[in-house]
């Protein structure tokens, strides 16, 4: 089973995150199928940078996004 999910990226206390589309049995921080998208909240107002067109193929190929995934796509 495939989901899209963020990678945790940057410093101690200064996080930055890239949307990922990973299959469910690789660590958080790990292998990863391809990378779509990216979220930085630590700029004034939250960065985020996601190609649709990747993102609308892989949830037709069944992908399941994670709740927070599913709440920044909805920006």
């Amino acid at each position: 089973m495939v989901k899209i999910r963020l990678k945790r990226m940057g410093a101690k206390k200064a996080p930055f995150y890239r949307l990922v589309v990973a299959d469910i049995r690789s660590p958080r921080d790990g292998r990863f199928i391809e990378e779509i998208g990216s979220y930085n909240p630590c700029t004034n107002p939250a960065t985020i940078k996601i190609d649709r067109e990747r993102v609308d193929y892989w949830l037709s190929k069944g992908a399941q996004p994670t709740d927070t995934v599913k709440s920044l796509l909805k920006k």
